[in-house]
């Protein structure tokens, strides 16, 4: 059993861990009331979780209002091993909101069960944290020296109910990490814009909307359409501006594009949803239909499409989900969904991948296409889903679709599906509770 902090983190990484945390448990955090996680979304942020779906009672059909995610979780053992508790789980209260950790000792036999079904007040749970996605745990009661040495720390980073702990001396903080980076694209002024292909090299990309494909290449980040943070944990945002002075955006920024999971565009497919909801080509293309325009949460149905934006299973008046089994929808005048981004779905992407996100603005010229990354960036970090959805209702965030259907006439229509969640620069700062503009020097 490890004594100390030294010992608690050699064994940690030695069973593959790579970020440490611990909290400190009250005499509710047990096995009978489960442990609490924070009175919001955050802990999703940190610990790694598999799909978040919502709970069903089998026996009577009936949908209970929270949703639960399978996590991959062990108990790191006396002499260093670690043992799967298989019954782990996360589950998510939204009327509160909060996340608890349930089903932790259930069919595992080295769980600490001494600690973990008492109600002591001074035991302390370590998560470990590892690149594959497994968490790591480890109790300390209430006198043991692991316990005391966090009771007696007081400089350690906070993030929600969690504290975190360095695995040695000279770790290094992946945002002191990002910034050496960006500063050293920065001092490349103009650069020819790329695109890393599938072979991990960089080619030429001669299209306009090279800006973000040649800062990931810059970053050796392939393109891809994973809902997993780009580099060390940060989401890499690049945006084109007129002037490294005033730094006004070209465009809004797109926070990600998740296609319906639910209404007719998923049940009866996107061909129908747009022959019934999609408007002639404006520009006079024949033979084409798309679906576009601006919707934003409480307004009236779309002049072309008839179609509005809402929250179904949303307690406006509260600020909170009212049933995990909602999500975003797309009503028609009669109130048919035309298409429904369920919460689960939406809530797992948000803090998966935007809990740290840098904003880099860029300047282009050409020929030859060419782009110049400032040296003053937005660091945003800490945010949570509920905090999205109040940027819904307030009409920050709205939905910008691009979806379109070429050849509708033929055999063989062409169709392409974008469904964007998008908001002004200035309203950034709403997502996260931590964001400042930072300078590279």
């Amino acid at each position: 059993m490890p004594e100390t902090m030294v010992e608690l983190a050699q064994m940690m990484q030695a069973a593959g861990v790579n970020r440490l945390y611990a909290k400190k448990l009250a005499p509710n955090d047990n096995s009978k009331n489960q442990v609490y996680l924070g009175g919001d979304f955050t802990a999703l942020n940190i610990l790694p979780h598999g799909s978040v779906y919502t709970d069903t009672d089998e026996t009577s059909g009936s949908v209970r209002n929270r949703a639960k995610a399978v996590i991959d979780f062990y108990w790191l053992g006396d002499n260093g091993n670690v043992q799967h508790a298989p019954s782990a789980q996360l589950i998510l209260y939204p009327n509160y909101p909060e996340v608890r950790l349930s089903g932790f000792l259930k069919n595992c036999r080295s769980a600490p069960s001494d600690i973990m079904r008492v109600r002591e007040e001074g035991r302390v749970m370590f998560f470990g944290i590892t690149n594959d996605g497994k968490i790591i745990s480890h109790a300390a009661g209430q006198n043991s020296n692991l316990a005391k040495a966090i009771h007696a720390q007081d400089q350690l980073d906070e993030t929600g109910v969690f504290l975190r702990i360095p695995l040695n001396t000279d770790e290094i903080d992946t945002r002191e990490q990002l910034l050496t980076v960006l500063r050293k694209i920065h001092q490349m002024y103009w650069v020819a814009s790329q695109k890393l292909g599938k072979d991990a090299m960089s080619h030429s990309y001669a299209a306009r909307n090279g800006g973000g494909y040649t800062l990931e290449a810059l970053l050796g980040i392939s393109p891809n359409g994973y809902s997993e943070p780009d580099y060390l944990g940060w989401e890499i945002k690049q945006y084109g501006v007129r002037d490294f002075v005033n730094f006004s955006p070209k465009s809004p920024v797109t926070l990600m594009t998740p296609e319906p999971t639910a209404g007719e565009y998923q049940d009866l497919g996107v061909e129908f949803f747009l022959k019934n909801y999609g408007y002639p080509d404006r520009s006079g293309k024949p033979d084409r239909l798309n679906f576009g325009g601006k919707y934003v949460c409480g307004y009236d149905a779309h002049h072309l499409t008839g179609v509005r934006l809402d929250l179904e299973g949303y307690d406006f008046k509260a600020g909170k989900i009212s049933d995990m089994g909602g999500g975003l929808v797309l009503l028609t005048k009669q109130d048919i969904v035309a298409a429904k981004w369920g919460f689960g779905g939406m809530l797992e992407h948000w803090n998966r991948k935007h809990a740290k996100a840098a904003y880099v603005p860029s300047l282009f010229r050409k020929p030859p296409p060419e782009y110049s990354f400032s040296s003053k960036i937005l660091l945003c970090e800490q945010t949570d889903f509920s905090m999205f959805l109040a940027a819904v209702v307030g009409g920050s965030v709205y939905y910008d679709p691009g979806i379109k259907i070429e050849n509708v006439s033929s055999d063989k229509p062409k169709i392409k599906k974008r469904s964007q969640f998008r908001v002004a620069h200035k309203n950034l700062p709403e997502l996260y509770k931590n964001s400042d503009f930072t300078s590279l020097f």
